[in-house]
């Protein structure tokens, strides 16, 4: 039983503990506001579906958009 729990202990000092990190870009739109500054604390907002809709949300806030790279494209053609 000792043995065990030495066992245990000794791995958890090897295995690493870092916290996971989420994925910042949601693949159901294709255009992100990347918000940053103190006030409002840095994100990425997946949730645009026009880079104009975008920038008339980011007018007046420490934002930029961008092109998601991660945007998953829901084509009506099936793929071969």
């Amino acid at each position: 039983m000792i043995k065990a729990i030495l066992v245990i202990l000794a791995l958890a000092a090897v295995i690493p503990t870092d916290p996971a990190k989420a994925q910042m870009y949601d693949p159901s739109y294709p255009v992100c506001m990347h918000v940053f500054g103190e006030l409002d604390g840095e994100r990425m907002d997946c949730i645009f579906t026009s880079l104009t809709q975008c920038a008339t949300s980011a007018s007046g806030r420490a934002a930029t958009c961008l092109v998601n790279p991660y945007f998953a494209h829901a084509s009506g053609r099936p793929r071969h």
